[in-house]
């Protein structure tokens, strides 16, 4: 999704500017606050009669952009995409964490992680390679959850001590119960079938508490995806999320026993709060020896996820460095055992 809005100093358009989280005008440097923008001066509104929505013809992937728009980049995987039918219905994000990332500090924090690669190939990040770099907002559905959970199992306290010429291990078994209350706050999940889950869980943690109420301008200059999985179609997927937290908190509960084992474990979680939510990710694609690789940045924090490359050349050095380290090791070990090695 697309919006443009109109500088009030000489009518130009203005886009959400991450290093200041401001509007600003590339024409004449103009910069106003996200919330003192006037809706006079929105030029395009996010509704049925000016949004279409457009299908990429390589990967299927469907995304939103304003009424003028007639060709672009594909965010997944950088080919060409057409525009296709008027949307139907709007899209209504409840809340916002805007981009702090500009696309020039993307690209270089880009630069800087392949470079810590050490088997990434030299030069991989080059702007030669460079595809595409595109900013977005991803769908999330984001879940305020409460758990009750009663725990039934069986304890056993194990203690050893000397008396006399003897040593003794004393057991006591108890049976044991426990009630726990747990609540969790804006557990998230991407909403988008396009999107690779693993890389979006990747691309946390966001901090939550610079999230904003949606307000479109925020969107100025970037792209948004539309989601098409609701919360609960997406709700079996977060509640396997906090399982192993649930399982953590009944294992911290009984820590006062030697061991232990569980005979009945019930958990009862219900959902208080769903907030449908646009987080930023840089996509960013790149060409190496006729192959793309797709990576992803959190558009927030610079945290970037994504398989590289490996240099042939680097692998063969690893791994004959750790052969000659072996060798050496062995030597050395043989020579002072009396030994010999060849």
């Amino acid at each position: 999704m697309i919006i443009h809005y109109q500088c009030p100093n000489c009518a130009g358009n203005m886009s959400f500017d991450a290093t200041n989280g401001k509007l600003t005008c590339p024409n004449c440097q103009f910069e106003e606050a996200v919330e003192e923008h006037s809706e006079e001066l929105v030029t395009a509104e996010f509704e049925e009669t000016d949004a279409k929505e457009y299908t990429c013809n390589n990967c299927s992937a469907v995304l939103i952009t304003d009424a003028d728009t007639v060709a672009t980049h594909c965010s997944f995987c950088g080919s060409n995409v057409v525009i296709a039918n008027r949307i139907a219905g709007t899209l209504a994000p409840v809340k916002v964490i805007p981009f702090t990332i500009s696309k020039e500090e993307a690209m270089a924090a880009f630069k800087k992680w392949c470079r810590n690669g050490l088997l990434t190939p030299k030069g991989f990040a080059s702007e030669e390679r460079l595809q595409s770099i595109v900013g977005m907002y991803v769908p999330f559905w984001l879940y305020d959850f409460e758990s009750d959970i009663h725990v039934r199992a069986s304890g056993n306290i194990v203690r050893t001590y000397t008396s006399g010429d003897y040593i003794i291990t004393e057991k006591k078994i108890y049976d044991v119960e426990r009630e726990l209350h747990l609540r969790y706050l804006k557990i998230p999940a991407d909403a988008s079938t396009k999107m690779n889950d693993e890389l979006m869980d990747k691309l946390e943690p966001y901090v939550y508490g610079e999230m904003q109420d949606f307000n479109s301008a925020y969107l100025a200059g970037f792209i948004a995806e539309k989601y098409n999985l609701t919360d609960e179609e997406l709700k079996p997927r977060v509640l396997n999320k906090i399982a192993p937290y649930i399982d953590e908190n009944i294992y911290r509960s009984l820590s006062g026993y030697s061991t232990y084992s569980i005979k009945q474990k019930d958990v009862d979680t219900k959902t208080v709060k769903t907030y449908y939510t646009l987080l930023p990710v840089w996509m960013i694609t790149e060409d190496y020896e006729k192959e793309e690789f797709m990576f992803a940045m959190n558009g927030q924090t610079g945290k970037v996820v994504g398989k590289p490359p490996l240099s042939k050349g680097k692998v063969a050095a690893w791994f004959g460095g750790i052969a000659a380290g072996t060798l050496l090791v062995m030597k050395t070990i043989s020579a002072v055992m009396g030994g010999g090695f060849i």
